[in-house]
């Protein structure tokens, strides 16, 4: 996204326009009128990369547009950053201009921050990082008061930590999650917070047991928990995975298992195709569970057509998505056996054509025989 399409002024306007362009796409599967979720117009990226470019004895953070991907452009502000990003990124650039042991081919810069004040900054280069870069590293890392990561090819250097922790308000209680460097998370934490306690609005309405497909590190698996008996959620990374298993004893949620399983896999196993090793961490046979209900967030191409077919089969689906046009794809063929109950749509990246979609969806009257019943018969 340019700079340049950053209009604080016109942010209304345009978000009721890419909210007219989602519901157009959506509109032949008749939801009903959505609930438009705004991101604050500035200051609402909690996650944010630059390049550091190198001119002479110059050293600045760059950007490339799409139809110039050589030339850099010097970025001196990035309001669309979080105010703790924001306020950070003028002091680091100085410290790292002044230190020739920090910007020796640096290459890049992540920082990832929360609304709890913890940061975090990921300093990547083109060379190995040794004992002095290490020893300069600590210090920057003490003055800044943040937490700093050092990588290269095939080495990591963790000063003290290589996650922060962030603590989100959701419908009166607060959440804790250690987020981890360089994994997924959520970008636009104001907005986040909106998309969790939507989405436990409609679970509050269910009953008996939840499977989670793509749980990442629990962001809605901890806040839907207290609505459901047991939840089994599933993700394939590894460090997702583990950040989850931590959040969950973070915040003592303790009717949660998290199996470490792709969609596919998943598919494979509530079909009895195939079995894994790793179901046997369950407290009893996945057959056993009131599995009503199943809540899915997946990557930007949406639900591949074996994972849509099981899917399918729940009596009720809570579908997030972060591509309005896969999420249509997959509506024509759940729409065979749902109709849409409720329909939301969430701002995380403003100015952009972008928009996260919150479908709940419930199975038409004809077919509504539990996912127990049906595997019975």
């Amino acid at each position: 996204m340019p700079l340049s399409a950053v209009e604080p002024e016109n942010y209304e306007a345009l978000l009721t326009a890419k909210a007219e362009e989602v519901c157009a796409l959506v509109a032949p599967f008749s939801p009903p009128a959505p609930t438009v979720v705004p991101s604050p117009p500035t200051a609402f990226r909690m996650r944010a990369e630059f390049r550091v470019w190198h001119e002479d004895d110059d050293l600045y953070y760059a950007m490339f547009r799409r139809d110039a991907p050589k030339t850099p452009v010097r970025i001196t502000e990035f309001p669309i950053a979080s105010t703790a990003i924001q306020a950070l990124m003028p002091s680091l650039l100085q410290a790292l201009r002044n230190n020739e042991a920090l910007r020796q081919k640096l290459f890049q810069v992540e920082f990832l921050s929360t609304l709890a004040g913890d940061t975090l900054v990921t300093l990547i280069y083109h060379r190995k990082l040794d004992d002095q870069w290490q020893a300069q590293a600590t210090l920057l890392a003490d003055h800044l008061a943040i937490k700093i990561v050092g990588r290269s090819r095939k080495q990591k250097l963790v000063l003290s930590e290589d996650y922060v922790t962030e603590e989100l308000p959701i419908a009166g209680r607060n959440f804790r999650y250690r987020q981890y460097e360089q994994s997924f998370t959520q970008p636009n934490a104001a907005v986040n917070i909106r998309m969790i306690e939507w989405a436990k609005e409609i679970a509050g309405t269910k009953t008996g047991d939840l499977l989670e497909l793509y749980c990442g590190n629990g962001n809605f698996t901890l806040p839907l928990a207290a609505h459901f008996n047991r939840v089994i959620a599933t993700e394939m990374s590894k460090v997702s995975t583990r950040a989850a298993r931590h959040n969950l004893e973070d915040n003592q949620v303790e009717n949660v298992e998290i199996i470490r399983l792709a969609a596919e896999e998943v598919t494979q196993a509530m079909a009895g195709e195939r079995e894994f090793r790793r179901l046997r961490e369950l407290i009893q046979p996945l057959s056993d569970y009131q599995l009503d209900t199943v809540f899915v967030d997946p990557p930007r191409a949406g639900l591949d057509e074996a994972t849509l077919s099981m899917v399918s089969q729940f009596p009720s689906i809570i579908y997030i998505s972060c591509n309005p046009i896969t999420l249509a794809e997959n509506l024509g063929v759940l729409q065979k056996t749902h109709k849409i109950a409720g329909f939301a749509l969430f701002d995380q990246f403003p100015y952009t054509h972008h928009m996260e979609c919150g479908v709940s969806l419930e199975r038409r009257e004809q077919e509504t025989e539990t996912l127990d019943e049906r595997t019975k018969s």
